[in-house]
């Protein structure tokens, strides 16, 4: 007597069902919409629905439908070019307060997304949009950790009131770089004090000193291969949050941005085309400074000797007039909280709020200065190619500049605005300052622009594929195997329902490569019942009765479809851990495919064939080929 437990009825039955609910959503397919979000962040209200409702309607753009999800609005459209003429008008309108980003809206009823229904989000090979892969300069990681620490060196000995000739950059790392600071110190100098105000900097820092002599003494210190591998690390993960939050600044809808290999960023945006744009913003390593001016010695002199007079820089108006700075930074973009572009009675402006520590060292510098001038220099740095001996190798430049030089006329402490730059440059550089610097200079090492059309096109040509290739595997299972080939024909049709039920709870992206893995995936699944099958003919051959031969062939085929199945998962359980991009994609969905096949290979089959031929009833022949 062939049977099966009650309970597992159950089970198959209870869990099929929850994977066609889930699986529902992707079969209404999306129209194109805009989300519509506070840059504030708080959620969207229905007053706000109602205004960009309005507002688009006055513009005679037709709204398909609306509804708020998450807090943000979703506006959808019956085609893109309504779907970019409203982008357009709320970014227009209401960019001071609301951030508009090009999205896709499903088609499925409410109650679906009422109870949290939602399609699998379409990778960026199937919905069009901009790739980008970063390479993270570690080297200049390095440079601009000795940077911070050469500012904090000169203002631990400024406030200690200790003297000091000049702080410089020495040693030579891995590739040449330098690796270390030297404090030069005049004759009657303290070393041991020096060094000990320097030590509270931090105090995993190492010093050496050198011998006194006529140039006086001088204490190095140099970075421990720890310490490097440490800021290389940080620069790759800074660099990483800063890229998030610049893309989340932007309003690109399901971004993704993740670490690849040792020093690399892949940064992926569905929807966006405007590569130069959006890869000038991304990839800009700009910050400010601010400093007091020299007024004690002449720019002009120091710009033609060539040389500035210790303690000062020579920086370049915006007109190209010279100016010397005190070395000594006030305020550096990373002591900054919050920056926003506005208008002041001086055109464009950038208002500006400072942490505790900036907002300190402000309001001392502020208090001891007034009536002096002080200098915002804004910095970008770049990488580009040059030719050497006929070979192009990458060289790194730096623009400093003087944006705005100002005569400090009161005492101010956390928030002040910054002038003189064009409305551009204003809502630029407040973008970047309020998203974070960039830990170390990045460089497109590759970019590739998918446009929506071969999105589609690449959408049509898998499910054409997976149609085909399931198609034929159903016609030949029925041909071969009858009754038994249209049970596997079933189970086949539920391992790709729960599949696809799967990478819609788990909000994993679909891209041509997990369409592969799908295709792969029903290979698999009918490897499985092929192995049943044949091991069942295999009993009626050796005279065994047709129930026996059911329950015999379950049995004695469990273990070759274990190991089989095994093996490929830890293949693909390592594909999905080291693996990136594409290769990640497709390791996802061979490693929930392998799991939906053993379900619906050794319990939904036998649940079916149990139902066709169990119980206490008189088999005489079974229909398997």
């Amino acid at each position: 007597m062939l049977e099966f437990a009650r309970w597992k009825y159950v089970l198959v039955t209870l869990v099929v069902l929850i994977g066609v609910l889930f699986a529902l959503p992707n079969l209404f397919g999306q129209d194109p919409a805009l989300q519509v979000e506070r840059k504030s962040r708080a959620p969207m209200d229905d007053f706000a629905r109602q205004s960009i409702e309005d507002l688009l309607h006055k513009q005679n753009i037709v709204i398909k439908r609306d509804f708020i999800d998450g807090g943000r609005l979703i506006l959808a459209f019956n085609d893109v070019a309504a779907q970019l003429k409203a982008r357009d008008t709320v970014d227009a309108t209401l960019s001071d307060v609301d951030r508009a980003a090009l999205a896709n809206a499903s088609r499925a009823p409410a109650w679906m997304r009422n109870f949290g229904l939602k399609a699998m989000p379409l990778g960026l090979d199937l919905r069009g949009g901009l790739y980008l892969l970063y390479q993270v300069d570690l080297q200049g990681a390095v440079s601009q950790l000795l940077e911070s620490y050469e500012q904090s060196f000169r203002r631990a000995l400024t406030d200690a009131k200790l003297p000091f000739t000049d702080i410089t950059t020495i040693g030579a790392g891995a590739g040449g770089i330098a690796n270390g600071l030297r404090v030069a110190l005049p004759p009657e100098a303290d070393a041991a004090q020096v060094e000990s105000v320097l030590r509270k900097v931090d105090v995993n820092l190492k010093f050496t000193t050198s011998s006194s002599g006529a140039q006086g003494t001088a204490i190095d210190m140099v970075l421990t291969p720890a310490q490097i591998k440490a800021r290389e690390d940080y620069a790759l993960e800074q660099n990483r949050t800063t890229l998030t939050n610049r893309v989340n600044e932007l309003g690109v809808s399901e971004p993704i941005v993740q670490r690849q290999g040792l020093d690399r960023i892949n940064v992926q945006l569905p929807g966006v085309q405007n590569s130069a744009e959006v890869k000038d913003l991304l990839g800009k390593v700009a910050t400010l400074e601010l400093r007091l001016a020299d007024t004690q010695n002449n720019a002009l002199q120091a710009q033609q000797s060539g040389h500035a007079p210790l303690g000062t820089k020579l920086y370049k108006r915006e007109d190209g007039s010279p100016i010397l700075l005190k070395r000594e930074v006030i305020v550096t973009g990373d002591e900054l909280t919050s920056a926003t572009s506005t208008t002041s009675t001086e055109g464009p402006a950038v208002s500006i709020k400072l942490d505790a520590r900036g907002a300190d060292s402000m309001l001392r510098t502020t208090r001891l200065n007034v009536g002096k001038p002080m200098a915002v220099v804004y910095i970008e740095k770049s990488r580009r190619q040059v030719e050497v001996n006929g070979q192009k190798v990458d060289r790194d430049s730096s623009s400093e500049k003087v944006i705005n030089v100002a005569t400090i006329r009161g005492v101010f402490g956390p928030q002040f605005q910054v002038t003189g730059l064009t409305s551009g440059e204003a809502r630029d550089l407040s973008l970047m300052l309020r998203s974070g610097s960039l830990a170390a200079p990045i460089e497109v090492v590759e970019e590739r622009a998918i446009g929506p059309s071969l999105g589609q096109d690449n959408i049509d040509k898998g499910v054409r594929a997976l149609e085909i290739g399931m198609l034929a595997v159903f016609v030949f299972m029925a041909l071969y195997y009858h009754a038994f080939g249209l049970v596997a024909d079933a189970v086949l049709l539920a391992n790709v329902i729960l599949l696809t039920a799967l990478l819609s709870m788990l909000r994993a992206s679909l891209s041509l490569p997990g369409i592969a893995g799908i295709i792969l995936t029903v290979g698999i699944a009918v490897d499985a019942n092929v192995l049943i099958y044949e091991r069942i003919r295999e009993e009626l051959r050796n005279g065994v009765s047709p129930q026996a031969a059911i329950r015999a062939g379950f049995d004695k085929a469990f273990s070759a479809i274990a190991d089989s199945n095994v093996t490929a998962l830890i293949a693909g359980l390592a594909l999905w851990v080291i693996g990136t991009g594409a290769i990640r994609g497709f390791a996802i969905v061979l490693t929930l495919g392998i799991a939906t096949s053993m379900f619906t290979s050794l319990l939904g089959s036998r649940a079916l064939i149990t139902l066709l031929y169990g119980g206490r009833q008189k088999v005489a022949r079974l229909s398997i080929g």
